[in-house]
């Protein structure tokens, strides 16, 4: 299917291209028709390779432009140059100069061959053919990748609701199946004391009853605990991942380890560090403007300390999502169950800073 619409696209631009010639009267005569044709094929052929060289496609169409000039007086083809430029800027991962370099130079050669003097070759001819198109490529790619971070953006987001409810709702079955369980063995292993083996049937039957509570409440408290983990081991490893989705053209995000960074850290430390990390950066991405920002995890004997700076400006919003907000409060209750502290709040001379100091009990 992406096949076919290639070989469209190039169909497509070169019979408008014929088209648009012989309607203005600029093909030349009837026997001229085969090489206007030949012309506009060759322009548009290039940009078949505009994802994988999208610069390489632009020059290869440039250079098939100059010559038709040559040969065909007021030929539409540099239009398609043009727009050959622009996906160059919109497909190539760098940034725009070189390509913005190699478009003057297209201008200012195809003037020449034009016959136009240079003092007639006004700024605006060469800002509407060299400056434009790729000014417009970075646009549209400037949009492209924001609009892919906003929704990466939204999936973090919606793992981070889903993975509160989990907890909520294993909460909410640790406390009510897990008390009825452990009441269930309580009762029986009482009853069994109280019989004192005068009935061996009985017996046996609350000894029953006592084991399988016992281990249906391990069980419970298995599955409880999966329910809250998932996604299964998320944790410090996969801190490169997280900052890659929320890293933009607008904001970077810095990882920085210091101290006995190689020694391990027990697993619930190491969730909890995520966890912080990952609430910390979303907050950052939702209520904040900050170009740069800093994560700092530094691992001593005893404990690992994790900061998050910012850069951005404290809003009203942002400074009541840290003083109050359901996000700050989560990983408060979080580090607090683990026996650490957790600070968050502005910090001088401006931005943000999040601090969670999580003890790891000399873990090697």
């Amino acid at each position: 299917m992406k096949s076919l619409r290639e070989v469209l696209l190039v169909v497509g631009v070169t019979a408008a291209l014929v088209l648009l010639a012989r309607w203005e009267g600029r093909g030349g005569p009837p026997q001229g028709l085969g090489l206007l044709v030949g012309s506009s094929l060759c322009v548009t052929l290039p940009l078949l390779l505009r994802h994988v060289l999208p610069l390489t496609s632009a020059v290869l169409s440039a250079v098939v432009g100059l010559g038709g000039i040559g040969f065909l007086p007021a030929w539409p083809g540099m239009l398609v140059t043009m727009g050959a430029f622009c996906a160059a800027v919109y497909h190539r991962e760098r940034g725009p100069g070189l390509v913005l370099a190699v478009c003057g130079c297209w201008v200012l050669v195809s003037a020449v061959i034009a016959g136009s003097p240079v003092q007639v070759f006004t700024v605006t001819d060469l800002v509407v053919m060299g400056v434009a198109p790729v000014a417009t490529g970075y646009a549209l790619r400037l949009h492209r990748e924001r609009a892919e971070q906003a929704l990466r953006v939204q999936r973090a987001e919606a793992d981070r609701a889903s993975a509160e409810e989990r907890a909520r709702l294993a909460r909410d079955v640790h406390d009510s199946v897990g008390h009825h369980l452990t009441a269930i063995r309580m009762q029986a292993t009482a009853v069994r004391r109280v019989l004192g083996g005068e009935s061996s049937i009985a017996d046996r039957a609350l000894g029953t009853i006592a084991d399988l509570s016992s281990s249906a409440l391990d069980e419970v408290r298995g599955l409880l605990s999966t329910l809250r983990d998932v996604p299964a081991g998320a944790g410090l490893a996969e801190l490169d991942r997280l900052v890659g989705r929320l890293s933009g053209p607008d904001r970077r995000i810095a990882v920085t380890w210091s101290g006995q960074a190689e020694r391990a850290v027990p697993a619930d430390v190491d969730q909890a560090a995520y966890r912080v990390v990952q609430e910390a950066l979303t907050n950052v991405v939702r209520h904040s403007g900050a170009g740069e920002v800093d994560v700092r995890l530094h691992r001593d004997r005893d404990r690992l300390v994790v900061t998050v700076v910012d850069d951005g400006p404290v809003v009203g919003s942002r400074e009541s999502e840290g003083l109050e907000g359901q996000g700050i409060r989560g990983m408060r209750e979080r580090v607090r169950q683990l026996g650490g502290t957790l600070t968050a709040g502005p910090r001088e001379p401006g931005g943000w800073r999040v601090r969670a100091e999580l003890p790891t009990g000399g873990t090697a």
